[in-house]
């Protein structure tokens, strides 16, 4: 008899190479499960005019690199054509969508080139968790997973198989014969007892990512799941309300270091890789102990380079050094916002400036290359508050800046802000945090925050005998352009050399 089969649909912005762990967790699942998986994966085609990596090297937020020097080059075919030819030699039974705000237009655009084909839908991801009902709504889907799918796609593709009910599925809502079945959340899945992440259902150009200025062949491994802390533009806390509010849990887990550990070695093995990325919110973001634990045994027994982040309130020199020892790379850490009032009152991030100049400084002394992570064009903020961001990060030794665009996902706290306040309308499409900034605000327009972001780095840098030459660099008209061209120049030359 053959096998019921899946096909995982990841609607992904163009070149960014980092793998998904979710993707890979749920085709672990459905393949542990004796279910059929295969992935499109829209990463290498050309479907923009820029890819966001190259956005942010032209903004002097990373160093210039080459994808090409691994094999990694965009596919030449059509997008929507190799869909379609993808699923009818492939004859899925169920098609699944992975969706964030920014790529959930791509995926419905995608499915919507097979939908004669009656392949039943479903959708999960961020977006569709918190927006369930639009979703739903759509003619392209049959159903909506709210939350953690792994057991709940399983458990549909089981009742499928066997032609049972799947309107009682826990964290499902199915539409069928013209009806919504709104399910609950079922229990939070154990970290420590889901398999090993499945990175088979990749091409092998896909392992291949750059790191300032180098590529490696990398892989993320989860260690934990949520964040415990409460800032008001992620939706980490709306995440752990909502498990909270159902009664089934809290959703911010973490991962045994032993478990952590067993994975790598397996995984390193297999897909003989130079590099790890961790996948986690917050890497600090666990009892001191089970730090100590975990650093100990990664020296000992993987040693490999790594990139991880973590937050300003979690920085000590003793895990600073923790961190030497296992022979991490490079770190990011989120500044967002230089003005504390402003951080602490509508961001919810509880730091003192003072604490992020003595967090900066240990990495520092312990030559810790540090990316540091700044966001711009939040509700209520001006061009004055732009610069106290400025100003802090002036304070502050980073080997590179992010300035990115505040985007109010859905899910947010801050969304519903931007809403009530009349900055954001609803229907207004999101995008991602390196392009633009959707929001109306007639005191900070949206032309004044880009020309910020693109001379973002420029203003921390470089000295204040430049400013008014960075002024001009932030006009986005031919003047602006030339003159922001020659900084560029400079900058690359005398401030962001080969890592």
């Amino acid at each position: 008899m053959n096998k019921f089969k899946v096909l995982l649909v990841y609607p992904n912005y163009q070149m960014v190479n980092l793998l998904p762990s979710n993707m890979a967790i749920l085709s672990a699942c459905l393949k542990k499960a004796g279910i059929e998986v295969r992935l499109f994966d829209t990463t290498h085609y050309r479907t923009a005019e820029k890819s966001l990596d190259e956005i942010r090297v032209e903004h002097l937020q990373l160093r210039p690199f080459n994808l090409k020097e691994k094999g990694v080059e965009y596919k030449k075919t059509d997008v929507f054509e190799d869909f379609k030819m993808v699923v009818e030699q492939y004859g899925p039974n169920i098609i699944g969508i992975s969706a964030t705000d920014d790529t959930y237009s791509l995926g419905i655009d995608l499915v919507s080139k097979v939908k004669e084909k009656g392949i039943f839908t479903i959708a999960g991801g961020i977006y569709p968790t918190f927006s369930p009902e639009k979703v739903i709504n759509n003619e392209n889907i049959d159903a909506v997973c709210i939350g953690e799918g792994e057991e709940a796609l399983v458990e549909l593709c089981k009742k499928m198989e066997s032609n049972g009910d799947i309107t009682k599925i826990k964290n499902l809502w199915v539409k069928l014969n013209g009806k919504v079945y709104r399910n609950d959340f079922r229990e939070l899945i154990d970290l420590n007892k889901i398999p090993f992440e499945d990175f088979d259902i990749f091409e092998e150009k896909r392992l291949y990512r750059p790191m300032q200025g180098k590529i490696y062949r990398m892989i993320p491994i989860t260690i934990d799941r949520g964040c415990p802390f409460s800032c008001s533009y992620c939706a980490a806390p709306s995440q752990r309300k909502l498990y909270k509010n159902a009664g089934v849990g809290d959703y911010f887990r973490v991962k045994s270091p032993r478990r952590v550990i067993d994975e790598l070695k397996y995984q390193v093995e297999k897909y003989k890789v130079d590099y790890i990325y961790f996948s986690s919110e917050t890497f600090f973001a666990r009892q001191q102990e089970l730090i100590e634990e975990f650093g100990k045994a990664y020296a000992a027994e993987i040693g490999l380079p790594f990139w991880c982040q973590t937050r300003i309130e979690t920085i000590t020199e003793k895990r600073v050094k923790i961190l030497k020892d296992m022979n991490c790379d490079r770190i990011s850490i989120g500044l967002e916002h230089g003005n504390e009032e402003f951080r602490n009152k509508l961001l919810k991030k509880r730091f003192t400036n003072k604490q992020a100049i003595s967090a900066f400084e240990i990495l520092e002394e312990n030559k810790m290359p540090v990316t540091v992570n700044n966001i711009i064009g939040f509700p209520d903020e001006t061009r004055e508050l732009a610069f106290d961001t400025i100003r802090l990060n002036k304070q502050i030794t980073a080997d590179t800046i992010n300035a990115l665009f505040f985007v109010p996902y859905t899910g947010t706290p801050l969304r519903q802000y931007c809403i009530d306040k009349g900055y954001l309308d609803p229907k207004v499409k999101t995008d991602s945090v390196i392009k633009d900034s959707i929001l109306n605000m007639p005191g900070f327009p949206s032309d004044e925050i880009k020309g910020l972001i693109r001379t973002f780095s420029l203003y921390v840098k470089m000295p204040e005998s430049y400013f008014g030459k960075i002024r001009i660099a932030e006009q986005l008209n031919e003047e602006g352009d030339a003159v922001y061209t020659e900084l560029r120049e400079t900058f690359y030359r005398e401030y962001l050399k080969t890592a």
